[in-house]
């Protein structure tokens, strides 16, 4: 982390220009933020950057190989494999803990990626929301490969909306209108100009999609999706109430909810490198290691953490009883190495990828962050500190 910004900012942070701070980032949204938003953005050293580029092209390439989806097959739960499913695609993330490797540098370890859709518009109005209260200087920018923020913008819109009209594109999730990520759905709106609706609001007919807008009937052509499964898992009618998406239906995803699974921490064990854990499906372990105090026992088919066992025996392994769901792997120990006037916080960065159709291969377009000072990253572990939270990655230009 680049210890002359972080000196920087640290001498120049006041809690009066954080309150301003948090107002102008809620100013003119329909409802406040929902989520903590921390205190700081995080300062990337040009060392630390290139060490991310390098771990994320490294997945990159395993995910480009041609036998990806055949690798993969088995990641998708048979009640929540979707139809229609496309060749690629169109989000990708990858979560990166700050570790301290054995030579003592600062590195970056993968902790668990996604297909799937993150903050693509929020984080936007964070950084520029950070650098207009703090004083950022123009030379650091959130985005990669030099964008600028008109270039991702439109490069955002050809992922999502492509070359149909916004009012036929739709941001999807089960309750979208009270998710605690509204604020991102809000303004990917004001951005894009499409829609937000919620599961049971779509609409079908004869095999085709619907919205309804001001007593008429709108068609959808795509369907930008935020809806995770393991959301409306616990309601086994969902699709009596609502439309069931599953169907062969005529619409496109962006991106198509197979890739959720697809690329999770199914994909893990299929990764090798310097910037990856060792990572093994528990039916395919063969010796229960000596040193399992430095691993963590994971679900495949989890949310949020949820059912991830970190302190693991013994006992753990042999007690479960379908290793073919489970990996085991490497425990990634983060390093407090962001300085707060409170001590060390530890750092997750969130590496961003679009892929529009047509482009060969996808591409890092932006990042998110998640500062921590509990045992954890998330909210549940962080509840009483102060400098944690979400927030965005700056690089120098």
């Amino acid at each position: 982390m680049d210890p002359s910004a972080r000196k920087t900012f640290n001498d120049n942070f006041t809690a009066e220009k954080y309150r301003q701070f948090l107002s102008s980032l809620n100013s003119g949204l329909k409802k406040p933020i929902e989520f903590r938003v921390a205190e700081t953005p995080v300062f990337l050293t040009d060392d630390f950057r290139d060490k991310l580029l390098a771990a994320g092209q490294d997945i990159m390439n395993v995910i480009l190989q041609p036998d990806f989806k055949q690798l993969t097959e088995r990641a998708i739960p048979e009640k929540w494999k979707v139809a229609n499913e496309n060749d690629h695609p169109h989000f990708i993330a990858l979560d990166f803990g700050v570790c301290r490797d054995e030579s003592g540098d600062i590195v970056p370890k993968l902790i668990e990626l996604q297909g799937f859709p993150s903050l693509y518009g929020f984080q936007v109005h964070l950084g520029e929301t950070y650098q207009s209260t703090f004083g950022i200087a123009d030379d650091w920018t959130i985005f990669f490969n030099y964008l600028t923020k008109n270039q991702y913008l439109n490069l955002l819109k050809e992922t999502i909306v492509g070359a149909h009209h916004p009012e036929e594109v739709v941001l999807m999730d089960v309750n979208a209108h009270e998710q605690k990520t509204v604020v991102d759905f809000e303004i990917t709106h004001q951005y894009l100009g499409i829609p937000v609706v919620a599961l049971d609001e779509l609409i079908e007919q004869n095999g085709k999609l619907y919205y309804e807008s001001r007593g008429t009937y709108k068609p959808i052509k795509r369907i930008y999706n935020r809806l995770i499964f393991d959301e409306i898992e616990s309601d086994p009618d969902i699709f009596s109430k609502a439309a069931d998406v599953r169907k062969p239906l005529d619409v496109e995803w962006i991106t198509h909810p197979n890739w959720f699974y697809r690329i999770s921490k199914f994909t893990m064990p299929f990764l090798k490198g310097e910037y990856v854990p060792k990572t093994v499906f528990l039916s395919e372990l063969r010796t229960v290691p000596d040193d399992l105090k430095n691993f963590v026992l994971k679900p495949l088919f989890s949310f949020a953490g949820q059912g991830v066992i970190i302190d693991v025996n013994r006992g753990d392994i042999n007690s479960i009883k379908d290793p073919e769901n489970w990996i085991l792997q490497e425990k990634v120990n983060y390093e407090p190495i962001l300085q707060s006037p409170g001590g060390g916080v530890k750092i997750e960065i969130r590496l961003l990828y679009l892929w529009p159709d047509g482009d060969a291969k996808p591409t890092l377009a932006i990042n998110l962050a998640r500062l921590s000072k509990g045992k954890m990253i998330g909210v549940r572990y962080n509840k009483d500190f102060d400098w944690v939270g979400g927030t965005v990655a700056f690089m120098r230009k």
